[in-house]
């Protein structure tokens, strides 16, 4: 396999580093909006509301991030698919109206994206010992193993059950922490805990699977994009 395929979101890249030692840190931020100056001569900031939230902007900034850390500064490209944006950007909008918080819909996804484009940075490069591998390729799996549920509960009536969920997912994050356990910084490990602190809490799980409740469109186009990505074995 030429280029890392990240299993639960599509994220493929073809980086290649040079360094050895654990994956830099990935910074996103929001470019400053310019200011203008007052008919005083003071300095106001200008704001422009906007409720956009693009994943897929989100990961190139990211690797321009990375690339400009990179002494190689070697060109390559990090891609998520079509479909995986798709459902990053769903899980934005149904997390932004269950929180009924913005900033954080925005920030549990900017931790997704960031922990998603290191561990495919670390994978690239080769810094896994076989073990980690080992947990690699059970992570995968696992992962293949939470979607196909999801779809699942989704499609079959009366099999939701949200201990299974949750379950699945706090089983996911224990083997993403000990995969990157030798490589990243207490602060990505605790953007791996935002992350799943939010999607395996089972009151978010039974609000989101309720058939009469507020969420089922979001559900329905999730479990659309999930499927999709099974069918093309992105997942």
């Amino acid at each position: 396999m030429t280029a890392f395929q990240h299993p639960g979101l599509g994220l493929r890249t073809g980086l290649q580093e040079t360094a050895a030692g654990p994956g830099p840190t990935v910074r996103i931020e929001t470019p400053k909006t310019p200011a203008r100056r007052t008919r005083k001569g003071r300095k106001k900031a200008q704001f422009v509301a906007t409720d956009v939230f693009n994943s897929k902007n989100l990961a190139v900034q990211a690797q321009k991030k990375i690339l400009g850390k990179m002494v190689s500064k070697s060109i390559a490209t990090t891609l998520i698919d079509d479909t995986s944006s798709e459902v990053l950007d769903e899980l934005y909008r149904v997390t932004k109206e269950y929180t009924q918080n913005k900033k954080e819909a925005e920030k549990i996804i900017k931790n997704l994206i960031k922990t998603v484009i290191k561990l495919a940075i670390l994978y690239r490069n080769n810094q896994f010992n076989q073990d980690e591998l080992a947990l690699m390729e059970k992570f995968k799996k696992k992962v293949h193993q939470l979607a196909m549920t999801v779809v699942s509960f989704h499609q079959v009536e009366y099999t939701f059950d949200r201990n299974v969920l949750s379950r699945l997912l706090n089983e996911c994050r224990e083997m993403l922490h000990q995969i990157i356990q030798r490589h990243l910084t207490a602060k990505s490990h605790g953007r791996v805990n935002n992350v799943f602190d939010h999607f395996s809490d089972c009151d978010f799980l039974a609000a989101l699977y309720n058939p009469f409740g507020n969420f089922k469109p979001h559900l329905q186009k999730l479990c659309d994009g999930v499927n999709k990505m099974l069918d093309e074995e992105n997942i």
